[in-house]
């Protein structure tokens, strides 16, 4: 059945002065639709700047015939899709690194001795290596002289042109320059989706994952590619002790993020990648979030 909203609102401005209105009517998609969506679509819909507060009163669901397209119908807006995994205490992520420790500094119970009652705050204490969860890695951490996470400007972290090349570990443990190639690659993120993420947090995950080879490293470099991410243990083939793919990329300044999942749900192209440490001096990796902006 077609569902309608009736509703008024108030609208004040953060500079004096309010608008208001009585019985408005919408057509919504669903059964519901929340006051915070009514107060932005209203806020949108009339162009209104310097808002404040925004009330919405008398709501009312009505069955009614819809008129036009549904204020809050989903197709076509942005989608987010989270790449990374959750870092628990006494989580593994590169073996023989010490896992994580995440406890408390201040209880909740602690804390009430310093609020009024019913008052409580929790601070968290985290002890850990770097190379933990999903993390980003620059420069530094293969170059003493190479950028850390502070030098790196946002604009290389963040809403980069994204291609995810497909290359399962079932078919080959090696990522080739056969692989990369026919791809649309300069300038973008390439995410090379390889499935192992299913391995992720068993011992099988540390031992024969796939990798890129230094051919394929050096053909992503002469792309001019922006970063290269992978949902593998290592980006290396970790036998190899000079790490080659690690040298080729960082080595132009081509950030590297390791350990992503979720791949297979993120189109080949038509989406921006994001992966964004906070901004430490002396750190060439540290944990991110990373993920897909779907356009």
């Amino acid at each position: 059945m077609d569902k309608r909203v009736k509703f008024d609102f108030e609208i004040y401005f953060t500079n004096g002065g309010s608008v208001k209105g009585e019985d408005f009517r919408l057509d919504i998609a669903g059964h519901d639709i929340s006051d915070k969506e009514l107060a932005d679509y209203v806020v949108a819909d009339l162009r209104l700047l310097m808002v404040g507060e925004a009330k919405i009163l008398n709501k009312e669901i009505l069955t009614e015939a819809h008129k036009r397209k549904p204020i809050n119908e989903k197709s076509g807006e942005t989608v987010f899709v989270d790449l990374s995994h959750t870092i628990t205490s006494g989580l593994v992520t590169y073996k023989g690194l010490p896992a994580p420790l995440i406890c408390d500094y201040l209880s909740r119970e602690d804390s009430k001795q310093y609020y009024a009652h019913g008052t409580t705050f929790q601070i968290g204490k985290i002890e850990m290596v770097t190379n933990t969860g999903t993390y980003i890695d620059c420069p530094f951490h293969r170059f003493e002289n190479g950028k850390d996470i502070s030098e790196i400007g946002l604009e290389r972290f963040a809403d980069l042109d994204g291609v995810v090349i497909r290359v399962p570990y079932t078919a080959s443990q090696a990522i080739t320059v056969e692989h990369v190639k026919n791809h649309e690659i300069r300038n973008r993120a390439v995410l090379l989706h390889t499935g192992w993420d299913e391995h992720w947090n068993t011992p099988r995950y540390y031992e024969g994952h796939p990798y890129v080879t230094r051919e394929a490293a050096e053909f992503l470099r002469d792309a001019d590619v922006k970063l290269v991410g992978i949902d593998s243990h290592n980006i290396d083939d970790t036998r190899d002790l000079l790490r080659p793919v690690h040298t080729t990329l960082l080595g132009a300044e081509i950030l590297i993020v390791e350990h992503l999942c979720n791949l297979y749900t993120v189109p080949d192209e038509g989406f921006t990648f994001s992966a964004i440490p906070p901004k430490f001096k002396g750190v060439g990796t540290f944990p991110v979030r990373a993920m897909a902006k779907i356009r």
